[in-house]
């Protein structure tokens, strides 16, 4: 599993001639406030931002003074005789209607309010004060200015700096048509709530509002969607430049801190000289300095943290900003120095590696080739992506140095007091890593005082030689089914906590996995997590050498089927290894958390469809990203394998291995519908429409009689939108012949009628092949 989000926008124009270092317009943008001279007596001052509308009705409109010729914000007050505002939002959408009556008990966004604040950096605050400025009727009112100053300069100041990084990067870029527009809007209805138009996202229209849950603050998406004018064009937003031939020096220091030199070659993509460049890193390290093409870039490095909250993103946003331009025509050398704390020590030498894909700067995640050198503590052992190039003491330190040899996503690393085993096998090289000791929080939870452990003490070196022997299995498995993997170098490394991750060449396993079942936490010794730490989560985190290496999302909305793909690929080992029993106990245990009611009274799985990715992770269901991408993602991969039958099913998994590198959601489908067979559904779009696209788990009740040499009956199905088509498999037995019918379902009961000879000695609705409940 891992997790990306995209760049604010990638590189910037040629920017434009600026009096102020980027630090000194981040300054002034601290310091915004409004200016009483520039306040507007307003009356229905209206405009649109595509399907976003605005209408103020009666109030005053107060402007920010400017800074660097622009208007980067205002505040709009009601007036005090009955004045008021509208914004109007119609979702395009189904689910994305769904999604806003959740949070606000409406399909539709019709909300009344007094007061918002406005950041804009797209030219909006210029355009509406030229045309306040060129209305007679438009009386300016700076005693009135005043009093709003007064209240509102400190609020908007901090509202903007928290945009700080986007600001500075749209003023020095001065492209209006990719600048933002943000509303705070306080709601007569709906309280304090956002509303976001941003051109260069995904989802150019954003609405939602912060949340609070178990001391975590999250931000709540009610809905976001692409543009009016967006959705008339297939094409996204593609990258402006790429980096690759990384060279990454890293010294990790004896308290865990380390300094790290990234050297990668930038090439501009479009034929436009950039100045502004910004990339990704995480919070926990610092950037010192850096260079292009041997000349000192400034860095502005400052936290936006409500940009941050609003795009999920845990890392931020840093620029370099040049003089003078990059040339278009040939390639540039970047090198950024950094420095932070990325280790922590969880106790008895086992160590916790955090930002695990973003300890280097970055952008976006396209292939590269790396060139790894760590320095450290000649005790200690570093597990990277790469194959091992030399490994030597220089007195009290060890260094180990590393190259990939194919282009890969990203690179990641390791550090513990190791114990090793090391296989050549079938063209691979295994390396398989284990801690000497547990971590401090396990040891503590796995054998409690005074308590024996029902296989004595735990070891976690204890499955080194099982987990060897399964990883090698898995990596036979995986190359039979889907060819062979282009990284043959595999190191496999021990990471505090229930989780793990699959990075090209490397993977990390939860400790727990090392431990023999019998020797773990007392509430992790059912069934269901025994054989999740045991059989499925080494073959997962394996799996993600094909389904994310070397097949990788073509975007976040296609993130989902990279780890449905991973997890449906460890039950088919789990299949092979202990039948077919194994396999629908997981997926029974999996329907039963999707469909279990919270305390909201809603399901997870209702949360919303598969394709919003950590949207789905909000105050109000904190889990549901998780269960739906891997659970539901893994029965939609279940129920395609059984509408296409085992063989078309391996062979659509071949042909995406061997022929797509990168593949989204509709590719999936389009592929998949060259395999199915002849029916009511071709394309697959009915299934993908409700699977993907919606949500629902419908309980359905199969009615029927036979009579006439016909099967004939209903089948209906409820606790689902009336929209919502399924297609059931049901299993018609008859002597000694058995055939599965894929046949819909509806609200209103869906008749159907098969031909069939002699009664049937068996009708059954098959929820084992398909995400539903029974209904009697």
């Amino acid at each position: 599993m891992f997790r990306f989000l995209p760049a604010l926008i990638l590189v910037a124009n040629l920017r434009p001639a600026l009096a102020l270092t980027a630090a000194q317009l981040g300054d002034e943008i601290q310091q915004a406030s409004l200016d009483p001279t520039e306040c507007y007596r307003v009356l229905d001052l209206n405009f649109n931002k595509e399907d976003v509308k605005v209408y103020l009705g009666s109030g005053y409109l107060v402007f920010t003074k400017p800074i660097q010729g622009t208007h980067p914000g205002a505040v709009f007050v009601a007036s005090t005789e009955g004045g008021d505002a509208d914004v109007l939002l119609l979702p395009p959408t189904r689910s994305e209607r769904a999604s806003l009556a959740t949070f606000t008990n409406s399909p539709n966004l019709e909300e009344h309010f007094k007061s918002a604040a406005f950041v804009f950096t797209d030219g909006t605050g210029d355009q509406l004060l030229a045309q306040l400025q060129s209305n007679p009727a438009s009386k300016k009112s700076p005693e009135m200015g005043g009093l709003i100053a007064e209240r509102w300069s400190s609020v908007l100041s901090n509202l903007i700096s928290s945009f700080e990084t986007r600001v500075v990067y749209d003023m020095l870029s001065g492209r209006r048509d990719a600048g933002m527009f943000y509303m705070a809007i306080a709601g007569n209805q709906l309280d304090n709530f956002d509303v976001l138009y941003d051109p260069s996202a995904q989802d150019q229209i954003l609405v939602g509002k912060l949340g609070y849950r178990d001391n975590r603050t999250y931000f709540n998406t009610w809905t976001a969607f692409q543009a009016r004018s967006f959705r008339k064009v297939a094409a996204s937003p593609g990258a402006w430049y790429t980096l690759d031939n990384f060279r990454i020096e890293a010294a990790i220091q004896p308290d865990l801190t380390m300094q790290a030199v990234t050297r990668a070659t930038l090439t501009l993509l479009q034929q436009q000289p950039r100045s502004v460049l910004t990339f990704s890193l995480t919070p926990s390290m610092t950037v010192t300095a850096a260079t292009v093409d041997g000349r000192p870039a400034e860095v502005f490095d400052r936290a936006s943290l409500r940009a941050n909250l609003i795009q999920a993103n845990e890392d931020r946003q840093f620029l370099l900003v040049l003089e003078p331009p990059l040339d278009p025509a040939v390639p540039h050398e970047i090198e950024i120095h950094h420095a932070g704390a990325v280790i922590r020590d969880a106790g008895n030498q086992v160590y916790y590696v955090g930002s695990r894909g973003t300890w280097y700067p970055r952008t976006g995640a396209g292939l590269a080739n790396y060139d790894l050198t760590f320095r450290y503590p000649k005790g200690l052992t570093v597990a990277a992506t790469g194959t091992p190039e030399d490994d030597h003491t220089e007195g009290d330190w060890r260094v180990t140095h590393l190259k990939t040899q194919t282009a890969v996503r990203f690179a990641g690393f390791n550090l513990g007091d190791f114990q090793s085993l090391v296989r050549e096998h079938n063209g691979y090289r295994i390396e398989v890593y284990a801690n000497r000791q547990l971590e401090s929080a396990l040891a503590t939870r796995t054998v409690p005082p005074a308590t024996p452990a029902r296989d004595g003490a735990p070891d976690p070196t204890g499955r080194l030689d099982e987990l060897t022997k399964n990883l090698l299995d898995s990596l036979d498995f995986m190359t039979d089914e889907f060819g062979p993997s282009p990284i043959r170098n595999l190191a496999v490394t021990p990471i505090p906590g229930g989780f793990g991750q699959g990075f090209p060449g490397l993977v990390y396993l939860s400790t727990l996995a090392y431990i023999n079942p019998g020797q773990l936490p007392p509430p992790l010794r059912g069934r269901s997590e025994q054989t999740f730490y045991s059989e499925l989560l080494e073959t997962h985190e394996v799996a993600h050498q094909w389904w994310g290496n070397l097949v990788v999302p073509a975007s976040e909305r296609d993130d989902w089927l990279i780890e449905s793909l991973a997890n449906y690929s460890a039950l088919l080992l789990l299949e092979r290894r202990k039948g077919v029993k194994a396999l629908d106990e997981v997926l029974d245990d999996y329907r039963t958390h999707l469909v279990a009611r919270r305390d909201t009274g809603r399901t997870l799985e209702s949360t919303g469809p598969i394709v919003w990715g950590y949207r789905l992770e909000t105050s109000l269901s904190p889990d549901a990203w998780r269960t739906v991408t891997y659970e539901k993602g893994t029965w939609i991969i279940h129920m395609l394998r059984r509408r296409l039958g085992d063989e078309k099913f391996l062979a659509l998994l071949r042909e995406i291995s061997s022929h797509h590198h990168s593949i989204s959601t509709e590719e999936f489908r389009e592929l998949a519908s060259h395999y199915a067979p002849k029916s009511p559904d071709p394309d697959l779009k009915i299934f993908f429409d409700n699977w993907v696209y919606g949500t629902g788990v419908p309980a359905v009740k199969l009615s029927y009689t036979w009579r006439d040499a016909k099967l004939s009956g209903t089948i209906a199905q409820r606790d689902v939108d009336e929209a919502f088509t399924a297609y059931v498999p049901v299993e018609v037995v008859t002597g000694n012949e058995r055939n599965v019918y894929w046949l819909p379902a509806g609200s209103d009961p869906a008749p159907f009628s098969i031909p069939l000879k002699i009664p049937p000695t068996r009708v059954t609705l098959l929820a084992a092949d398909c995400l539903m409940t029974t209904s009697k």
